[in-house]
Order: structure tokens, then C-alpha cells, then sequence
């Protein structure tokens, strides 16, 4: 299931939530094509894949592909930027599954295969993207795409 709920704050955020899943299609397609957050046609490509490495960490890694979690996304347009910002609720701190990623680059040329990749997706978002913050605390990644 997918809610959208607008949320009045200084700026106009809107809302999307849904159980961690890696069937993005649909909340892909809401979040580029929502009023007022259209995204313009010339960012569509580039955009969608950010969001998409995003929502994939957030439901992979975060939640763990755990159905019973929600994947929370606000989103909104003001004074000439988009913003998106991802949460998740997090995995127990016993799961020896999950690989904290690191923002420092490595030669992964020697590492296991799943290790490798690890950072890839942060190398991704900041080339899309205008701003990327990850807050730790609050479980948020914030990504900003400004258009001026």
C-alpha cells in the first residue's frame, strides 16, 4: 500500500510512505510526476535513478526488506530547489547482514563482491544530486536538486 498525504510546514511537503519493498515503479513515478513537485523533463533520467538507489538503501539496508517496516519520503519544491527526504526505520543492531558504508573511498579491488559495492550508490547521489546529507540520528537522507 501507497499513502500520499500533504503536510503543511513553512514550505508545502507532501508525503509518501510504503512497506519496504523493491517494487519502485509507482512510487518512482509519484515522485517525479507529483504536483508540485514535477520534476523537469530534462532531469527525469538522472533524477529517477537517484531516487531509486535511495528508496533500494532505505528498504534494503535499512529496513531490511522487512514488509511490516515503512519507507517514509517527503517531498517538496521551494525557491527554486527539489528536495526529497528518505527515511526508514532501521534493522536491529544484532543483524550481522547489514554493511555500514562508508563515505571514504577504498580500492575495492581485493574485496568480497557485496563490499565492493559499498559506497557506490553514495557516489551516485552526489553526482545526480546538488546536496546529499545523511543523518545518522534521525534515520533521513536529505537530497536536493536545484534547478537555477
Amino acid at each position: 500500500m501507497i499513502a500520499i498525504s500533504p503536510r503543511p510546514v513553512r514550505r508545502q511537503w507532501n508525503t509518501i510512505s510504503f512497506a519496504s519493498t523493491l517494487y519502485l515503479c509507482p512510487i518512482l513515478d509519484l515522485l517525479l510526476t507529483h504536483i508540485p513537485s514535477h520534476v523537469p523533463s530534462d532531469w527525469q533520467e538522472q533524477v529517477r535513478l537517484g531516487l531509486q538507489e535511495a528508496l533500494v538503501n532505505a528498504a534494503k539496508h535499512g529496513n531490511n526488506l522487512d514488509p511490516g517496516k515503512q519507507v517514509h519520503v517527503r517531498f517538496s519544491v521551494s525557491e527554486g530547489h527539489h528536495w526529497w527526504v528518505i527515511s526508514d526505520q532501521g534493522c536491529e543492531s544484532t543483524d550481522q547482514n547489514r554493511h555500514e558504508c562508508s563515505c571514504i573511498p577504498i580500492d575495492s579491488a581485493n574485496l568480497p563482491e557485496h563490499e565492493a559495492e559499498c559506497g557506490r550508490g553514495l557516489f551516485i547521489l552526489h553526482q545526480i544530486f546538488d546536496q546529499v546529507q545523511w543523518s545518522p540520528e534521525d534515520r533521513e537522507l536529505r537530497l536536493c536538486k536545484s534547478w537555477r
